[in-house]
């Protein structure tokens, strides 16, 4: 029985291609003084010997091929501060681009036309600006309803941000109230702008225009996720050691405040069924909560130092977390094992020196959308690359000041921020997934931990359905 499972699986193993390092050089300055980079020639590279995470590894490991770069314009205020861009993010639908320049501003870019100006005057080495800009106003003049370029002035430094799409379904939890002065259609797509004022603003992506304007945090929003689940249901995470539930349907409600970090909260993400959320802080513990009763489910405990970033897989069935520890752990969230450990030090330091301050801190860490994948940055200058079964990454992009880093909608490029209000973007590992995988997807997406261990398989099927081998 289990041979038979495991002979119907297709292969994994196989990588497309080898991959590039782009050399990248500026194509035109947009009026807003954004300029768009390139990739104008290209270099193949093998495998380089880089670090096991940290250092001294005979392995190879490719160089990420670069896609571009969209860099700050000059800073029309105080340059000594407020300049970051410590979010970036990829709207569901993958129509668009968010990213915080620094000094309150947001720009919002239509992805695919972003994608393509990269992509197409970077093979043609074409450095004319003229060229460029005509191709824009072809492809804006074809539709006019096509997404559009927006600049938001959100009034103070910009912290967070985050994409919510409505589905019309999905009816406002306060079911008592019949009046509501915003009514989202399917297609409404909104931003949310976590500032430092502890304001959180609501944009329309297609018009630039504000909504609503959340006041209730006393110090600054440093995260926000929307529910996957189409229902608007806005989380924002703040300094002042507290998660707040908007309910975006009853224009912006405060509904629910999540109490039990006892220092500043830097981030938080819901897991893709809507059902558990996680947040992490200034300190060395990992919170899930139960998003149906708003109550602490359970505190993982391992890591060494602040933990500053998490995220689920695609199937949530994983939930990695980022610390100032020099590691990222992969934890089983319904449980809170630890089944996979990504060093970004050999050897890996002890906890001493991983709980003070060191030049390895994780800044950032994302999920691909295969599931196979986990994106890191660190204070190293490198992003890293790892599959979620090996404990050495797979791919690395050098990249200084990095802040945060996002993968597209589809998978395909990873974005990241740095401190001057950048964004730098990297073709990822690209590999055909197994049908095991995508059967244990699919499996795991249903079904939770505790409910996998209980059917009637083999051992092995049981662990691999658990992410354990």
């Amino acid at each position: 029985m289990e041979e038979m499972i495991f002979q119907l699986a297709l292969k994994s193993e196989y990588e497309l291609g080898r991959s590039t390092l782009g050399l990248i050089q500026p194509t035109r300055k947009l009026s807003d003084g954004t300029e768009f980079y390139v990739l104008s020639k290209s270099l193949q590279e093998g495998p380089v010997p880089v670090e096991r995470g940290g250092v001294g590894t005979n392995k190879g490991i490719v160089r990420s091929r670069t896609i571009g770069e969209l860099l700050a314009p000059a800073a029309p205020f105080d340059k000594k501060c407020g300049r970051e861009n410590w979010t970036v993010a990829f709207a569901p639908d993958g129509s668009y681009f968010a990213w915080s320049q620094g000094h309150r501003t947001v720009k919002l870019v239509p992805w695919s036309q972003c994608l393509k100006n990269f992509l197409l005057h970077g093979t043609k080495n074409i450095t004319n600006s003229s060229s460029l800009r005509l191709s824009r106003q072809n492809s804006d003049g074809a539709q006019k309803n096509k997404p559009r370029e927006h600049i938001i002035d959100c009034g103070d430094i910009v912290w967070s941000l985050a994409f919510g799409s409505s589905v019309p379904e999905k009816q406002s939890r306060c079911v008592n109230i019949e009046w509501h002065r915003f009514r989202f259609g399917q297609d409404q797509l909104l931003l949310a702008t976590g500032l430092n004022n502890g304001r959180i603003k609501i944009w329309d992506v297609y018009t630039g225009k504000l909504l609503l304007n959340l006041v209730d945090h006393t110090e600054v929003v440093r995260d926000l996720t929307f529910a996957p689940d189409g229902s608007l249901i806005l989380v924002s995470a703040s300094r002042d050691k507290t998660l707040r539930v908007w309910d975006l349907k009853d224009d912006g409600n405060m509904m629910k405040v999540l109490r039990g970090h006892q220092n500043w909260v830097y981030s938080c993400a819901f897991s893709p069924d809507s059902s558990m959320l996680c947040s992490v802080g200034a300190s060395k513990a990992v919170f899930l909560w139960n998003m149906d009763k708003y109550t602490m489910i359970r505190k993982l405990e391992g890591h060494h130092h602040d933990v500053v970033a998490c995220d689920f897989s695609p199937d949530g069935a994983l939930l990695a977390t980022a610390s100032y520890d020099t590691r990222v752990y992969i934890w089983d969230p319904h449980t809170g094992d630890i089944l996979m450990e990504f060093g970004h030090l050999f050897p890996p330091p002890t906890p001493i020196f991983a709980g003070g301050a060191n030049d390895r801190w994780v800044r950032s860490v994302s999920f691909s959308h295969d599931g196979l994948h986990v994106a890191s940055l660190a204070d190293d200058k490198m992003v890293r690359f790892w599959r979620i079964d090996e404990d050495y990454p797979v791919q690395v992009a050098p990249l200084s000041n990095g802040l945060c880093c996002a993968f597209s909608t589809d998978g395909s490029v990873l974005a990241a921020g740095t401190h001057d209000g950048s964004v730098y973007f990297w073709a990822t590992p690209r590999q055909v997934p197994s049908l095991q995988h995508l059967c244990r997807m699919s499996i795991r997406r249903v079904m939770p931990t505790q409910e996998v261990q209980e059917l009637p398989v083999p051992s092995k099927v049981l662990e691999f359905l658990s992410y354990r081998i």
